[in-house]
């Protein structure tokens, strides 16, 4: 006899899309999406369709572990969790008596987004005074990007793009990393709208676009200003719009635009001057333009610029009048929710320093002081996922630096622990979920018990907390408890929402979430120019780039999500291998065949791939698509080795599509 239940996708993708979830003697046997999901309505992405293989993986970490050889070796010894408890506080109290709480540094992002799991060690490392971890790593320059223009405005909803007539899928390849939404944009082409995709390379999202525009990468910016600058010379700006809704449109008509010539976006872009023309007038002819801007775009030196130049650029035709026009980049339902009564800011001790998720090889091998003594790292996989790769395992491989790492599988980073702690998966744990590409939320509680002796995030930080003798109230709560606490703070967002059927597990709609049509800006106005920054109007300036010839893409795979995916063998057999993509012109010029094994080099690093030689990536361009666990890779090294430190422009973000390599022969072959 089996049962149904209803979860929710716990993984990094703007969706958060419903489950149904067969439980047949314990253990999940079915995973199907729930039709009454108002936004993903019954379907699931390839990687979520057979998801109990990887609750069930026979490779899940099942008790605790500590280390008996080298670091990152991966031998290890099974011990009780009594005793890892125990030993984690012993060596904690020993690098605090020698340092100071700040020596230790907690390491997480979003291996699970629901609201308790994902913010579960907040509490514990605040009351411990711990350095704090700046989380930027994804896209805080586009959120930096919109709300330098839009400031706390909301998008539209999501479903709002079916009734637009001109779709920009700009930097972003949706068959990847948002399947629900292009669902719209094809209903929304049944009805006649045209679809443009502005990308670096022919990503699997060209076979929905009518037109494909191909620019270099981190010229984006550039191509905005031009398209804004056609407008203005093409006399199509609905100047009334511009009159009574937008802030600085005179300035940065007569300031900036001027320099924005189509003769010199075709330089900086690649595309032909008439090209550029064209679009414009296209776009300016449009009733209801909307563009959807993706993340890569903002990993860029010039990252945040960019996304405020795009976002501007409705701003001259007063598409965002429009119910189904302007620019999406995501939905604004951090709100929602009393987020505090998890992380509890108000347990932080003293003044600790911050320490940003993209420089942890900086922060681990560095002469600091104090010194990173204790790394706790949950939810993230930083071995491979963090920048400059080959900084961050020289520093967990200090034999000075105590490492925890709670996961559900050998990772990376767990090779390189002295205490491993098995994680549940989010069918083992109960949470609270709000998407960021819609605007739903959702509470999903346990469905199965843990998978041998793995714990939850939050039980895991608590059992520590009691253990150091911390005595706050909130450290006793169960997830239930916790998640009781959450849902007990009202919040305007949630007010209006289907209490009894988000109460009984299912996705509900904020209906006061989408697009009002008010500017939340201190000007109450689309704010073209915004003086409370330094750089007052939107501009470029070119990406950090590199001496070397080509530009590499860190691009999202299709069967794999980061690292995440990676224990799953069918997944890495559709990915074909860790490629490498490169135009025929560019293998051709350094003498390199398909399918062979090739090196991509830069000051930082060197990365074997298999060489997949395409038309498909435009010469001066190559691009690889995943990132891979070293252990299914060609060499001992993954694409973030090649990877820099640098941070973006405004949100200090990641730079990852901002690197330049050269591409040789493998010196394995």
């Amino acid at each position: 006899m089996s049962s149904m239940y209803r979860s929710v996708c716990p993984y990094d993708c703007p969706d958060s899309c419903g489950l149904l979830v067969e439980v047949e003697n314990g253990q999940a046997v079915h995973v199907a999406g729930d039709p009454e999901h108002p936004f993903s309505r019954g379907t699931l992405c390839g990687k979520m369709n057979r998801y109990p293989e990887t609750v069930h993986s026979p490779d899940r970490l099942t008790t605790p572990l500590r280390r008996t050889g080298p670091k990152g070796h991966g031998v290890f010894e099974p011990i009780s969790w009594d005793d890892a408890t125990q030993e984690i506080v012993h060596r904690w109290r020993r690098i605090i008596a020698q340092h100071g709480p700040e020596a230790i540094l907690p390491y997480s992002y979003a291996g699970s987004m629901g609201l308790i799991q994902r913010n579960a060690g907040h509490a514990l490392f605040h009351r411990l005074g711990a350095s704090l971890l700046e989380r930027t790593i994804c896209s805080a320059s586009k959120g930096e990007g919109w709300a330098a223009v839009m400031g706390g405005t909301p998008t539209v909803h999501p479903d709002a793009v079916m009734e637009s007539d001109l779709i920009l899928l700009w930097g972003i390849n949706s068959a990847a990393t948002n399947v629900h939404f292009l669902k719209g944009v094809q209903e929304a082409k049944k009805k006649g709208a045209k679809v443009w995709l502005i990308e670096t390379y022919r990503t699997p999202t060209t076979t929905v676009a009518d037109e494909v525009f191909l620019v270099k990468p981190g010229t984006d910016g550039a191509l905005a200003l031009g398209l804004m600058q056609q407008l203005v010379e093409q006399g199509l700006c609905n100047e009334v719009f511009l009159r009574d809704r937008v802030q600085g449109f005179d300035r940065l008509r007569d300031e900036v635009l001027p320099r924005y010539t189509p003769q010199f976006v075709g330089e900086q872009t690649r595309l032909t001057a008439e090209t550029v023309i064209r679009m414009a007038t296209l776009f300016g002819q449009a009733k209801a333009p909307q563009i959807n801007i993706g993340g890569g775009i903002s990993r860029y030196g010039n990252g945040a610029m960019t996304v405020r130049s795009i976002v501007s650029l409705p701003a001259l035709t007063g598409a965002y009048d429009s119910p189904s026009g302007g620019c999406f980049v995501g939905t604004r339902t951090g709100t929602a929710f009393a987020l505090d009564k998890v992380t509890r800011p108000d347990l932080i001790q003293g003044e600790p320093r911050t320490i940003n998720m993209n420089q942890l090889g900086d922060a681990l091998t560095q002469l600091n002081d104090p010194p990173v003594a204790g790394l706790f790292v949950y939810s993230c996989n930083p071995a491979i996922v963090a920048p400059d790769q080959n900084k961050v395992l020289l520093g967990l491989a200090r034999e000075d630096l105590f490492t925890v790492v709670h996961e559900r599988f050998m990772t990376d980073t767990a090779r390189y622990a002295d205490i491993v702690l098995p994680a549940t998966s989010s069918l083992e744990h109960a949470d609270v979920y709000r998407a960021y590409g819609s605007y739903c939320i959702q509470q999903a509680q346990a469905v199965i018990s843990p998978v041998g002796q793995s714990r939850s995030n939050w039980q895991v930080f608590s059992t520590l907390a009691r253990a150091l003798g911390f005595e706050e109230p909130v450290f006793d709560l169960s997830t239930e408890g916790l998640i009781d606490e959450l849902l007990a703070a009202e919040r305007p967002l949630r007010q209006g929402i289907d209490n009894a059927a988000f109460a009984a597990g299912k996705a509900v709609e904020l209906p006061n979430g989408p697009f009002d049509g008010t500017f939340h800006t201190p000007s109450g106005k689309i704010e073209l120019l915004n003086p409370a920054l330094d750089s007052e109007l939107p501009d470029f300036f070119p990406p950090y780039g590199g001496e070397e010839p080509l530009h590499l893409m860190t691009a999202p795979a299709m069967h794999s999500l980061n690292s995440t995916f990676y224990e799953r063998k069918d997944l890495r057999e559709r990915q074909g291998g860790m490629k490498l993509q490169m135009n025929p012109l560019d293998a051709e010029e350094r003498g390199l065949v398909d399918n062979q094994q090739v090196m991509a080099f830069n000051a930082l690093g060197e990365v074997d791939f298999l060489l997949d030689v395409t038309d498909r990536v435009p010469a001066g361009t190559v691009v690889a698509e995943g990132i891979w666990w070293l252990e299914f890779a060609p060499g001992n090294r993954g694409v973030n080795a090649l990877t820099s430190q640098k941070l973006t422009d405004m949100g200090r973000g990641s730079t990852f599509y901002d690197t330049k390599v050269d591409v040789r022969v493998s010196r394995t072959v």
